[in-house]
């Protein structure tokens, strides 16, 4: 769906002028090559493992750090890693909201982290910005199954470290996939499901030999999805060459994905079929000659995105290290749609025997590249910790649209609008951690750099530069063996996006976020309390309403805020008990918030920002009667939300529970079959009827009474699934 967050507008085709930014990527890139030559080689008897943290050590924090953080490895993915998204994986973690358009987790899934949106989450992929750099979405429906190939997770919460692209304005998520294995394998893995709903897997390995490794998977997933006709047919793929000694590792990643998915993002209106019809897709909706009800059958988005990566990481010492990367990303695709009653004169189209108006079929395509470079250099000792990073990225993407049906004609091909959008990008930073006795003094500086250029008929054309300067510092105290202490404080930038331009809303953003937290560590008991301030200047914040093709409009709401607590625990009780709880309860406001109503501009004082619940809570209860068997109940509470930033009782988004209950048994064979997993999920246990998402709007009413001018308030939602299963097993050999 990202292709609908893009200009649709009529303008003429331009050409996108060449800077001297182009000479600027190569230097960075040749600078921090021949730079790390500089550094003595290190003896044979460097660890080899440790290099696969060098790829995603430059965004990562750790233990030492004065972050806000939660790690998540493949071992916790699995068990339910069935064939949900990973937004949907991740559902548990401290202050996540997560929502699916399908409403079962499959397909376009999407997560809100403190109230803020994908947008505004900083996503990377081994150190590689992954967010759209328009839209600055993250449509993990672009990476079927990646969750399979992934190493680990990190989820920052607030600014957390600097990282490459987008500024992280809720939080930032870091993906790392797998490395190299020593050993040969192979897995097939398999699922099926509620709702027709079915995932299979192919992964293997060589092993390593001669300092070589290829390893890779394929994958298929697939939908009928809860909400009618919100189907999905999903290809994935990873590929990953290594070569590999004591001091050196080389990985090239191929990885990418295919997927066609009915339109599902229209939700219900109406209140009654919410209650008694609520799998009801809008989407494709239109009357026939004889006034009957039909659906277009190819109301869908389409969209193809392959990756290539290519990392060099470096141990040039028992000190220092280094890696570069080169990566590309390729996109394209298009979502199609019914159109009823359009003026055949918006899209250049001869009218037909005086008819003005016709029903079309029109497509919106997107059609971009995404390419540069990421580096770090580390130098690490006893006391100090000190990284020096970047990044140089390019952007170039081209919109266009074109009718392929009225119901009058065949209209010869046409582009009825050509837009383009194209970005550079580049910052550079450094980290510094200090160890001074119990304490340690993190310090972290960032410079980032962004070159706009793009057109639409919606607005005027845009050429802007933005500087950012992102400062950090933070301090964290060891008390004791069990107990820390940490405080932070940092400043993050963020641009306007292509949509914000058409909304008139283009003001950069900034944010201070002030942290505290204690972390207490001990055999059986983990606990980090964090508190957290963020003091928004020009934040923009979801109006609640949706444009023409389903994505979330923004305004800039001036000052506003956000302070809370957050607490997470692992806690193992005897044995066979661990339970996972978290908590966050949090004040969420925008200052002196203006609004026209009735015609009046009003300032409605302190309201509450959209999609912000107070009170968000996850508990996860395993046992484990014996050794590989666990059964766990997962249950998430959201509080209430408002839709929209008036706090109007229309826009309320109703309090929900939900359980989940996942069981695993691992049989160990070592016959020819190394293991079977066998995986069982039943999502909402308790079958209720819940809603997690929707939308908010309202208009001025002139007609009513002429005299007068009446704000009307309407809304929408999003239901999610009832009672629904997963099952599944994974043979490894």
């Amino acid at each position: 769906m990202e292709i609908l967050f893009k200009s649709n507008g009529f303008d003429k085709s331009k050409t996108y002028e060449k800077n001297g930014l182009s000479k600027l990527f190569f230097m960075i890139g040749l600078f921090s090559f021949f730079s790390s030559f500089a550094q003595e080689k290190a003896k044979d008897t460097t660890d080899v493992t440790k290099l696969q943290e060098v790829i995603v050590s430059s965004v990562r924090a750790t233990k030492k750090n004065p972050v806000t953080y939660t790690n998540v490895t493949k071992e916790e993915l699995a068990p339910r890693n069935l064939g949900q998204d990973i937004p949907v994986l991740l559902n548990y973690l401290p202050s996540v909201v997560t929502t699916s358009d399908a409403g079962n987790g499959v397909g376009y899934t999407y997560m809100r982290v403190r109230g803020a949106d994908g947008s505004r989450i900083n996503v990377t992929l081994n150190g590689i910005p992954f967010n759209d750099s328009e839209s600055h979405g993250t449509y993990f429906v672009d990476l079927p199954d990646f969750a399979s190939s992934l190493e680990s997770v990190q989820l920052q919460r607030g600014v957390g470290t600097s990282t490459n692209g987008a500024g992280a304005f809720g939080a930032s998520l870091n993906m790392q996939t797998k490395s190299f294995q020593e050993k040969s394998y192979a897995e097939i893995a398999n699922s099926v499901g509620s709702y027709a709903t079915r995932k299979h897997t192919f992964a293997f390995g060589t092993g390593l030999h001669d300092h070589f490794e290829l390893n890779g998977r394929l994958s298929q997933i697939a939908s009928n999805g809860y909400i009618d006709r919100a189907s999905t047919n999903m290809f994935g793929y990873f590929f990953n060459a290594n070569y590999v000694t004591k001091s050196t590792q080389i990985k090239a990643i191929f990885f990418g994905g295919k997927e066609k998915t009915y339109q599902a993002w229209y939700g219900l209106e109406d209140p009654d079929m919410l209650e008694n019809n609520r799998t009801f897709n809008p989407a494709g909706m239109y009357y026939d000659s004889n006034g009957n009800m039909q659906f277009y059958k190819n109301q869908t988005d389409n969209y193809w995105q392959n990756h290539f990566q290519l990392h060099w990481s470096e141990k040039w010492s028992e000190k220092w290290s280094s890696n570069i990367a080169l990566h590309y990303t390729l996109g394209k695709g298009y979502y199609e749609e019914y159109k009823s009653g359009e003026t055949l004169s918006n899209y250049y189209l001869p009218n037909f025997q005086g008819n003005t108006t016709a029903d079309i079929i029109r497509k919106k395509w997107l059609d971009n590249g995404f390419f540069g470079t990421t580096f770090s250099l580390k130098y690490k000792n006893e006391t100090v910790d000190f990284l020096l990073g970047g990044a140089a990225n390019r952007y170039l993407g081209k919109h266009y649209g074109e009718v392929i049906w009225t119901q009058y004609y065949t209209p010869t091909p046409n582009h009825y609008y050509d837009n383009f959008g194209n970005k550079d990008d580049v910052n550079v930073y450094s980290k510094v951690s200090k160890a001074i006795g119990k304490f340690n003094i993190y310090t972290d500086v960032q410079y980032r750099l962004v070159y706009y250029k793009a057109n639409s008929v919606n607005f005027s054309d845009v050429n802007d530069v933005f500087r950012f300067f992102n400062p950090k510092v933070g301090v964290n105290f060891q008390i004791n063996d069990n107990n820390a202490l940490y405080t932070y404080a940092g400043i993050a930038n963020k641009e306007p996006r292509r949509e914000d331009y058409e909304n008139a809303s283009i003001k950069p953003e900034r944010l201070y976020d002030y942290e505290l937290g204690w972390k207490y560590n001990s055999k059986n008991v983990w606990v980090n309390l964090n508190t957290f301030y963020i003091n928004y200047k020009n934040q923009l914040v979801m109006t609640g309403a949706l444009n023409d093709v389903g994505s979330p409009i923004f305004t800039n709401s001036g000052a506003s805020y956000r302070m809370g607590i957050e607490l997470e625990s692992v806690v193992k009780l005897a044995s066979k008990w661990v339970i996972r709880p978290n908590i966050t309860l949090s004040e969420n406001k925008n200052k002196d918030f203006y609004f026209q109503k009735d015609g009046v501009l009003q300032n409605l004082g302190n309201t509450t920002i959209a999609f912000s619940p107070k009170v968000i809570i996850g508990n996860a209860i395993t046992y484990s009667p014996i050794k590989d068997f666990n059964v766990s109940l997962m249950s998430k509470f959201v509080g209430k939300q408002y839709m929209g930033n008036i706090d109007s009782e229309k826009s309320i988004l109703n309090a929900y529970n939900n359980h989940d209950f996942n069981v695993t048994y691992l049989w160990k064979i070592n016959k020819g079959i190394k293991s079977i997993l066998f995986s069982g999920l039943i999502n909402n246990v308790l079958n209720k009827k819940y809603v997690s998402n929707g939308y908010f709007y309202t208009y001025d009413d002139t007609w009513s009474n002429p005299s007068t001018v009446t704000t009307v308030e309407g809304a929408g939602y999003y239901p999610q699934a009832t009672r629904n299963f997963l099952v599944g097993a994974t043979l490894k050999f």
